[in-house]
């Protein structure tokens, strides 16, 4: 093999698995690249226990009292994996919806196996310009 073809051989592979993949697989793809690119970790690989930074997009946002007090849930999802962010003490967020992109910092801790980050520190971010 000549030394061009094996720098092309890993641009022809990714070339054909984003032809031959679902577009949920490219959406996810593309979801973890951006991640990767505001500086944040996977959420499929944050580890508990730990301060960590996750972006992704909202997938749900859920008014879900925990303990007697309420909480706004929300579902962070980056194509890896998912993350909730839970804020204690408020019914509603302005800009926390479904859909947003959402850059969050926290402690991640464990609740029955799901990752979960209580009272985040968050950043909206804008959407992509045409």
């Amino acid at each position: 093999m000549t030394k061009q073809n094996v720098q092309t051989a890993p641009l022809w592979r990714r070339a054909l698995s984003r032809f031959t993949a679902s577009e949920s697989d490219l959406a996810a793809a593309d979801a973890q690249e951006e991640a990767v690119r505001q500086g944040a970790l996977p959420c499929g690989a944050v580890p508990t226990r730990r301060k960590a930074c996750v972006c992704g997009t909202l997938r749900s946002v859920t008014l879900r009292p925990r303990g007697g007090v309420p909480a706004l849930e929300a579902e962070l999802f980056d194509g890896s994996g998912s993350v909730s962010l839970v804020w204690l003490g408020r019914r509603r967020i302005a800009g926390i919806e479904a859909g947003r992109r959402v850059k969050a910092r926290g402690l991640v801790a464990d609740d029955d196996g799901q990752r979960v980050i209580f009272n985040p520190r968050y950043e909206l971010i804008a959407p992509a310009g045409p």
